[in-house]
């Protein structure tokens, strides 16, 4: 039985467990994340906590059905990450100053868009953190809950039982809400009413998988919303990525350094290509300009894009060339 950690999000081999094992090691984890024992045809969801060092650390877990056995996938999931704000994510300066405007407004959407391990969700939370106080009422629907943060008020998205985005998020609606996250847009349907929420008073939170900020606008459009709704609502896109750091114990060098498991890399930052919505850029929305010219307009405004701001820790000794083409490669 195979043991493999993912770090900085890549893969490695741990340890090895003994065949006659197997069973007890499944059995252990599936208890603590309360699934049943006796379902091995069928995959499973559960979650447990730990403390690890005096913190708590939260798991989601994943059973899956296999040829020889169960693959259990454990995410580990750090509330502390959370706590301490946009401030320290590693965002540049503009990107910064532009996400703090967004979130001062007391209506509207915020976008962050990127393949999936990103770090979108995580952005997304620090957000709501810095947000949740008592005068707010901060409702989210998740399919699955990540993190599960206190004072607000978190649903699971449940399509088998009809309890989709789309329906979730019209009962969250009659909650009188401030602050809505939803986990993903996926259709029509869920863009349709996020966005109308975001005209009527609310500040709405949510995904999108598109590769850059530009054509998040577009990919609301090809969803069936009409454009003058997306310029009125949308008032910030980030199309995010991470970008591995060099490991300040060995500087990169690798070797046999114990910090970075010898990869050289410890840890990740944030790499971002924030898109803000002003008048002009409604017209142009409006006017269904294509994905190059909303684009040009952003970078003549300022924009960094995801390739640019990737560079920018490289320059400052952050990061890698590598990983800069690694994660920039599509531009």
């Amino acid at each position: 039985m195979r043991v493999r950690y993912r770090v900085d999000g890549n893969l490695q081999d741990a340890l090895k467990i003994p065949k006659k094992n197997q069973n007890a090691v499944l059995a252990r984890l599936k208890i603590m994340s309360g699934m049943s024992i006796t379902e091995s045809r069928i995959p499973q969801d559960g979650r447990f906590k730990i403390r690890i060092h005096k913190k708590e650390v939260d798991f989601r877990v994943s059973a899956l059905p296999t040829s020889f056995g169960t693959k259990i996938v454990l995410r580990a999931l750090d509330k502390s990450n959370l706590s301490i704000g946009l401030s320290t994510l590693g965002f540049s300066e503009y990107s910064l100053k532009k996400f703090k405007e967004a979130i001062a407004m007391p209506f509207g959407m915020i976008l962050v868009t990127g393949p999936t391990g990103s770090g979108k969700s995580t952005t997304l939370y620090s957000v709501v953190n810095q947000l949740n106080n008592p005068d707010k009422n901060i409702m989210t629907i998740e399919d699955p809950v990540e993190y599960q943060v206190e004072g607000i008020t978190q649903m699971q998205a449940n399509p088998d039982i009809g309890l989709t985005f789309a329906n979730g998020l019209r009962s969250i609606l009659r909650q009188s809400p401030d602050i809505i996250m939803i986990g993903e847009i996926r259709d029509t349907e869920t863009a349709d009413i996020a966005i109308k929420a975001s005209l009527t008073g609310q500040l709405v939170l949510s995904t999108l998988h598109t590769n850059d900020a530009a054509t998040a606008i577009n990919r609301l459009v090809d969803m069936g919303v009409e454009p003058f709704l997306i310029a009125s609502s949308v008032i910030l896109v980030a199309a995010q990525r991470l970008c591995r750091v060099i490991c300040k114990n060995c500087k990169g060098k690798g070797g046999d350094c114990k910090m970075c498991y010898s990869t050289g890399y410890r840890g990740r930052r944030a790499v971002l290509e924030v898109l803000s919505v002003d008048d002009k850029m409604r017209e142009i929305i409006i006017e269904k300009a294509s994905t190059d010219d909303i684009k040009s307009y952003a970078i003549s405004q300022g924009m960094k894009t995801l390739r640019e701001d990737a560079m920018e820790k490289y320059k400052q000794g952050v990061t890698t060339m590598e990983e800069v083409l690694r994660i920039t490669s599509e531009e």
